[in-house]
């Protein structure tokens, strides 16, 4: 554990600074959370703060269906987060990137209005991680 409450995880032969929740306090939780301005039913953002000197930490994580699906942290008087990472359906963090998740809201269909389903969240090796509630098409 580093003095600024960031636990180190292994990823891959390295290490990966995360916050550690349990040295935050939860601040709000948010269910069918919103990316974009569009609702994601099933989706629970859970947010935290913590003291860090005159300015407060702060992390999200987001999890559907039980299974999270990405942390992101940095400061509250930030517009954006600082920091993410995806966690992969086989249970281990990708390393962190610098900035937000890049983020796709799912649709049952393909029409803008189509209802939505899920998300996917872009791992930095490039591949979707998905949680999607749609319909699972015909074979």
């Amino acid at each position: 554990m580093s003095r600024t409450g960031l636990a180190v995880r292994p990823w891959q032969g390295r290490s990966v600074p995360m916050p550690d929740l349990d040295l935050y306090t939860p601040h709000r939780t948010v269910t069918d959370a919103a990316f974009e301005g569009v609702p994601v039913p099933g989706l629970r953002a859970e947010f935290f703060h913590r003291p860090d000197g005159e300015r407060v930490a702060s992390a999200g994580r987001y999890s559907m269906d039980g299974r999270d699906l990405m942390l992101a942290w940095g400061f509250a008087d930030e517009e954006h987060c600082r920091w993410s990472a995806v966690r992969d359906p086989a249970g281990f963090w990708h390393a962190e990137t610098e900035g937000c998740p890049v983020v796709r809201v799912l649709r049952a269909g393909a029409a803008p209005d189509d209802p939505v389903s899920g998300l996917a969240v872009r791992a930095p090796t490039g591949e979707w991680v998905t949680v999607d509630r749609g319909p699972v098409p015909a074979r």
